[in-house]
């Protein structure tokens, strides 16, 4: 007997060690950090973002309301105070409900042991899994405190629709700190652990309100409440977060600035820091501005589409986009890349590479300055041929008015879009060195070096068209958009800064004379709808072949802004939408509110630059007063001199 009884004992212990041998150390909870969300923010600190693997949010017990861990209690596990951390007589009642059903249909699982289970386990309901996770409840109660478990499984627990841990759950059903819960919340929030996914108020919010009621009688029961609180509780509504569905702001931006993260900056943080650290990422975006974007998209999208439907024209529907850049420090203040974010998340301003059209104009013309060709000089606008890319063939340009002005200033070419002389003009200069010069504006994208290049044949992003503008009114300087400030980890440690990178493009002479004529173009030329804003403004519009893409970039001498609108299928907007039609109305909208609270300024004209007025027409220069005279700069000892 006594063998037989040895032999018991050792298959018993021999069963229990098998069980428990690679169970984890409890002692590791001890470096245990859970994974926090990373938090993007707006230059006004608004949170535009988050980002996690699971949305949890630690918060300390004593900020967690009273009413919230009791009704907590209350419903999971009313002797988790006084049991060592696994309740006997609910396993025992448990495990014969269980036997009698022949399968798993109760519990019994206290806070300690779901805890464990959370943290240790997988979810498998075996007899194998539950015994473990007994074993490492008790462990967790002999070398914790009640409070200190009952903290880490209210920041731990899955409450359903994403949020793991009472804050998360807060902010996700009520977009309210925990502190400011009411009862009636607090029981809501309470009865999610059991059966989340179904529970969750945003997604069956009936069933929720009658979970919620169940606990709330429950904490009644046990004198939690009195009977004025649960009525009051009872009879509450059900006032959810209204954004609940709309958990970012500024979708596009976000977008750009989070695959820069994971891209650029990959060897610093990694997904797991990223996902998983408490970040704070601060942005230079501000959500006046984009607001401010975001309506001007809508409003110029629902007027161009109105026009579309009037000629039978609507379907595929339009898209646009905009981008706006800080002039002085390169910063992007807003960024929109389609009409709707939740509709098709494709950045238009960032990854469309399309054709700019007469929007790049500036660009040849800013390389013809550089090389001493002041703006009043005289080029043909007549008709010409050039041999073709192809052997044999010709290349006859045309201009969009589809008339010739003959003998042309340049300043007058550019703020008219003439083709033919943009044509002329890169001709001389070889489209070679454009390109070279479009490189150092802070063009990437490829660009063919034919001469339809000063049509704007090549496609461009919209925020590399908008940063090459930006180097005028900043005096010659390049400096690369950027969208984040600063990186700090969840102790508020730097541990990233923004250091954009500089370069000089062009001479600030050069960029005053070309930021003069872009003056001309709003004053005197295509863009003249945006004198509206009463503002010192330069710009250019851009329109494509057979209306598919119409641009209008232009600058303040604070902000510079981008706005592209056309299809992405590559087909017409209709007859006549061009840049002035269809992008320069939303630039203008925009820039409304980007421009309200500039102090009126003039733009840099440098000490060796002089002001000279010029007849537009033939270059002359003319008497201050002199009727249709416009005023132009020009680099010391090229201005016009009197006859």
């Amino acid at each position: 007997m006594v063998l037989i009884g040895g032999a018991l004992c050792g298959g018993a212990a021999g069963a229990y060690i098998a069980l428990i041998h690679d169970l984890p150390e409890i002692r590791s909870l001890e470096d245990f950090s859970p994974s926090m969300i990373t938090r993007i923010y707006s230059r006004e600190k608004i949170v535009l973002a988050e980002l996690y693997t699971k949305k949890r949010d630690p918060i300390p017990l004593e900020e967690i309301p009273a009413e919230l861990q009791t009704a907590l209690l209350t419903m999971e596990d009313r002797k988790f105070h006084t049991h060592p951390g696994i309740d006997i007589k609910g396993v025992a009642r448990a495990l014969l409900a269980d036997i009698r059903a022949g399968g798993f249909v109760e519990g019994a699982s206290t806070i300690t042991q779901q805890l464990a289970k959370t943290l240790f386990l997988t979810p498998e309901k075996t007899l194998i899994r539950k015994i473990r996770e007994a074993v490492l409840a008790l462990q967790l109660e002999k070398r914790y405190t009640k409070d200190e478990i009952l903290e880490l499984y209210l920041n731990q627990v899955y409450f359903g629709s994403g949020a793991y841990g009472v804050k998360s759950a807060a902010r996700i059903f009520f977009d309210k700190s925990v502190e400011s819960l009411s009862l009636g919340e607090c029981a809501l929030i309470a009865a999610m652990p059991r059966l989340p996914s179904r529970y969750s108020p945003l997604v069956n919010p009936e069933l929720a309100v009658r979970r919620r009621n169940i606990v709330l009688k429950q904490m009644l029961a046990v004198g939690a409440i009195s009977k004025a609180e649960y009525r009051e509780a009872a009879d509450e509504p059900l006032r959810l977060n209204p954004n609940s569905g709309k958990s970012i702001k500024a979708g596009y931006f976000v977008d750009y600035i989070t695959d820069y993260m994971e891209s650029e900056l990959q060897d610093l943080l990694g997904s797991s820091l990223l996902y998983k650290g408490g970040l704070n990422i601060h942005t230079t975006l501000s959500m006046r501005l984009q607001d401010a974007a975001e309506k001007a998209i809508t409003e110029g999208l629902e007027e161009l589409e109105k026009r579309m439907a009037d000629r039978g024209n609507a379907e595929p529907e339009p898209q646009a986009a905009l981008v706006a850049i800080d002039v002085q420090t390169g910063a992007i203040l807003s960024m929109v890349g389609g009409g709707d974010y939740e509709k098709t998340r494709f950045n238009r301003a960032v990854n469309a590479k399309r054709q700019p059209g007469s929007a790049f104009k500036p660009i040849v013309y800013a390389c013809a300055i550089e090389r001493n060709i002041p703006q009043n000089k005289t080029i043909l606008d007549a008709p010409v041929v050039f041999k073709g890319s192809k052997t044999g063939e010709d290349w006859l340009p045309k201009n969009f008015s589809e008339t010739f002005s003959g003998e042309i200033t340049l300043r007058k070419a550019l703020s008219l879009s003439k083709n033919i002389p943009a044509v002329r003009l890169i001709d001389s200069l070889g489209p070679e060195s454009v390109i070279r010069f479009a490189k150092s504006m802070g063009v990437e994208s490829p660009l063919t070096p034919y001469l339809s290049l000063a049509l704007g044949a090549s496609g461009c992003s919209l925020l590399e068209m908008t940063a090459a503008y930006s180097v005028f009114p900043r005096q010659g300087k390049r400096i690369e958009p950027f969208g984040i400030v600063e990186i700090s980890d969840n102790k508020g440690r730097t541990i990233w800064r923004a250091g954009p990178e500089k370069a000089i493009a062009m001479s600030r002479e050069g960029a005053a004379v070309v930021t003069n004529m872009l003056e001309g173009v709003v004053k005197e030329g295509t863009g003249r709808a945006a004198q509206v804003l009463n503002k010192t403004i330069g710009g250019k519009t851009g329109t494509t072949n057979d209306y598919k893409d119409a641009w209008f970039i232009g600058f303040s001498p604070g902000v510079a802004a981008g706005v592209w609108v056309g299809r992405d299928e590559y087909r017409s907007l209709g007859k006549f939408e061009t840049g002035s039609r269809s992008a320069l109305p939303i630039w203008i909208d925009f820039m409304r509110t980007a421009t309200a609270k500039e102090s009126f300024r003039y733009f840099d004209t440098p000490d060796n630059v002089v002001r000279v007025p010029i007849d537009p027409d033939t270059g002359e220069r003319t008497p201050e007063d002199a009727p249709g005279s416009v005023s132009a700069l020009f680099i010391k000892g090229s201005e016009p001199k009197y006859r």
